[in-house]
Order: C-alpha cells, then sequence, then structure tokens
C-alpha cells in the first residue's frame, strides 16, 4: 500500500504573467520564437534618478487589463500578477471541485510589495500620516499575494510564502509537495511572484554590478554562457501551478502535464550575495532532487539551469552541474530561458518551473538565445539557434534555482 508520504504530485494546470506574454500559452510561444523581452523603460523616473540602467524586462499584459479596477486599487502588483497567474492555472486544471480545506496555497517572492511600500513612505513624507493608505500594510506584507489567491480560491489548508531571493518561487513548490505527501491538502497552488522594477532595486543592484549595463541594445542584454555577459536583466512577473495528488487528479479526470517528483535543497552558508564557486552546495541540490525522486543522475535529459547572465554565476553553476553529473553532462540538454525572460526574481523559479514542465510534456528545448560565443569555462551542451527534441518513454529533467544568502533548490520534472 502506498504511504501518504509517498503520494505521487503532478501537474494539472498553468498560469504566468510574463516579460514575453500574459498566459502560459503567449509566454511558450515566445520563448520557442526566440523573443526578448527587454526593453527600454520610459518611466520619469529613470532619468529623475539619472540611473545607470536603463531597460528591464518589463510585463507583457498591465493588470488593469485584466483584473477588476478594485483588486489593482487594493493590492500591490506584486499581488496582482500572482492572482492572474493563480486564475489561469486554477482555469486550466479545469477548476476543480474540492473541500476548501483540502486546497492550500504557497506563493513566494523574494521581495514582496516594494512597490507599495516606498511609494506610501512618499505620501507620509509629503503629506503626512492621515494620507497614507488603509491598506498599505496588507499590501505591502511580503505574503499578500499569498493571502489574495487563498482569498480568491477559498484555500483553507494553509496560506504560506516562502522567501528565499530568487529561489522563492521554486522553494513554494517543494513546499507544495509537502503539503500534498504529508496529507495536509489534495491540491496546492504554488508559485511565485515578482514587482521589483522599481527605481530603488534597480539602484542596489547596479550598485552591485549585478545588473547588465547595455542599455543601447536591451534585447541583446541577458546572455547566459556567452563571453560578453555583463550581468542579469531585472524581471517582472509570476507564474503559478495547480498541483494534486495522483489520486486526487486520476479521480476527477483531470488532464495531467507532468510529474512534479521531488525537490532538492541545500545551503551555500558561502556568501550573502557570490555563489559557492566550485558549485558543492548547489550540486546537493540536485543530487538530492534525483535521488528523492527516485532517479539516476543519467535519467537526466534536460537541465532549465538557474543562469542569469552574471560572470561568476553562470561558471558557478556549470561547476555544480559538473560537479553532480559528471561525464554524462555532456548527454545533457541545457537551456537558459532568462535570455528571452530576464531574471524575475522571486518568480523565476516558478515560471523557469513552467517552461520546464511544458518542456517535458511538449518533449521539447527551447533554443537560448544571445549566444554568439560560448564561455570555453563552461563546455555545456546548451541548445542555441534550433529547439532540440526530447526522446520519446520515460523522460526526466531538473530545473535550477539559486538565491542572494546561497539558497540551493533543484526541483526534478518526470514525464506522466
Amino acid at each position: 500500500m502506498t504511504s501518504i508520504r509517498d503520494r505521487r504530485v503532478v501537474v494539472t494546470g498553468l498560469g504566468a504573467t510574463t516579460p514575453v506574454g500574459g498566459t502560459v500559452p503567449e509566454t511558450w510561444e515566445a520563448i520557442l520564437a526566440g523573443r526578448s523581452g527587454a526593453r527600454t523603460m520610459d518611466f520619469d523616473w529613470v532619468s529623475k534618478y539619472e540611473l545607470p540602467v536603463t531597460f528591464a524586462a518589463l510585463i507583457a499584459t498591465q493588470p488593469i487589463d485584466v483584473l477588476a479596477k478594485v483588486e489593482t486599487r487594493r493590492l500591490d502588483p506584486s499581488s496582482q500578477y500572482a492572482l492572474i497567474a493563480a486564475r489561469e492555472a486554477w482555469a486550466d486544471a479545469g477548476a476543480p471541485e474540492i473541500d476548501p480545506e483540502r486546497l492550500g496555497a504557497a506563493i513566494g517572492s523574494g521581495i514582496g510589495g516594494v512597490w507599495t511600500l516606498l511609494d506610501q513612505w512618499d505620501v507620509l513624507k509629503e503629506k503626512g500620516p492621515r494620507r497614507v493608505y488603509p491598506l498599505a500594510v496588507p499590501m505591502l506584507m511580503p505574503n499578500g499575494p499569498a493571502a489574495a489567491v487563498s482569498l480568491d480560491l477559498g484555500a483553507r489548508a494553509g496560506a504560506h510564502t516562502t522567501v528565499s531571493a530568487c529561489a522563492s518561487g521554486a522553494e513554494s513548490m517543494g513546499y507544495a509537495i509537502d503539503m500534498i505527501r504529508t496529507g495536509r491538502a489534495d491540491v496546492v497552488v504554488a508559485g511565485g511572484t515578482e514587482a521589483a522594477v522599481h527605481p530603488l532595486p534597480i539602484a542596489g543592484f547596479a550598485a552591485m554590478q549585478a545588473l547588465s549595463t547595455r542599455n543601447d541594445d536591451p534585447a541583446a542584454a541577458s546572455r547566459p554562457y556567452d563571453t560578453g555577459r555583463d550581468g542579469f536583466v531585472l524581471g517582472e512577473g509570476a507564474a503559478v501551478f495547480v498541483l494534486e495528488s495522483e489520486e486526487h487528479a486520476k479521480a476527477r479526470g483531470a488532464r495531467i502535464y507532468a510529474e512534479l517528483a521531488s525537490v532538492g535543497m541545500s545551503a551555500d552558508a558561502h556568501h550573502i550575495t557570490a555563489p559557492e564557486p566550485n558549485g558543492s552546495g548547489a550540486s546537493r541540490a540536485m543530487l538530492y532532487a534525483v535521488e528523492r525522486a527516485d532517479l539516476a543522475p543519467t535519467d537526466i535529459l534536460h537541465i532549465n539551469a538557474h543562469a542569469t547572465s552574471t560572470p561568476v554565476g553562470d561558471v558557478a553553476e556549470y561547476n555544480a552541474i559538473k560537479r553532480a553529473f559528471g561525464e554524462h553532462t555532456d548527454n545533457m540538454s541545457v537551456t537558459a530561458t532568462k535570455s528571452m525572460t530576464g531574471h524575475l526574481l522571486g518568480a523565476a523559479g516558478a515560471l523557469e518551473a513552467v517552461i520546464t514542465v511544458l518542456s517535458v510534456y511538449h518533449r521539447t528545448v527551447p533554443a537560448t538565445i544571445n549566444l554568439d560565443e560560448q564561455d570555453p569555462e563552461i563546455p555545456l551542451n546548451v541548445v542555441k539557434g534550433e529547439h532540440q527534441k526530447l526522446p520519446d518513454g520515460d523522460i526526466a529533467a531538473l530545473n535550477n534555482s539559486f538565491g542572494f544568502g546561497g539558497h540551493n533548490v533543484a526541483l526534478a520534472v518526470r514525464s506522466y
């Protein structure tokens, strides 16, 4: 008999709002077409603050075009994005009928409601405390997106927020797996969201020389593994899954995209921003994910890499992959979809997990763009130019996410 802890967790719904599309189908189509979402920002504050970086991967579809006006007034953009993605994922899953006490939510965010926090600080300074918006606190809370999704869907098994920088969205998926496997929920809506294209985060990232400064050519700025890479491109958006126990999904006849087989986590305990250079921590996360999915390293045919386009980070991730997979590294197809979407910070892991699931479902690995001259220090089998087909039969893939603070998360996805 299968125990609760051995429950298989499957993907039945996908939702996203991203720099390259307002929905999952639009985003997947753009990824296959190799379109970049990076563009010059036309906000007044770019010149007002003399920002050294003048472009970002901005959301493709404005929330005001999707949500009710009252929702945009009462929710920070990070919560707006999460709600849009969650509603799409829920509809994509067939809006399953479920006891609210068996439905959970887990939405990660690396920064939270930064727009609300800083806008209301300006209001306080310029107009006084009586003019501060009464909903300022619930709007700026990092758990605001999880709360908004829970309220919207009536999820009462738990509403949780993972905060682990750029690994937040992926870690939320791991939390959801645990909720289902330990019997707390049968269905969990999980993912990540971020709305941090704001002058303060941009100035901060630029001050630490983490952002690309290719202001004259934004579409070519995110270039993972390329010898000319000079930093990441800040992005925004959200991606959300509907995850279910296999028995619950099968009982209602749900369409199943793939199995979210396991999560592997570790910490570098090395530096607040820099990755551990030889990749020991990240490699442990990958191997944990492989082992807990009852896979062998040679079963992994594809990796959607974290690959932010930073000089140090891309090399460290290669070292981790090589450390984990040895000679098998040469047999794996690697893609770096941040080359198109930019880096969505706390939403990155969830978005790239969506793309990984679709890659397995459609057996197609999207090509990395902007890779003109591959760094000889990173001799990975990176898919570029043309997409690569994955073989028939049972296949498995990994999605890597790493965050400031030394957070490492790897998700294992299996075909179903």
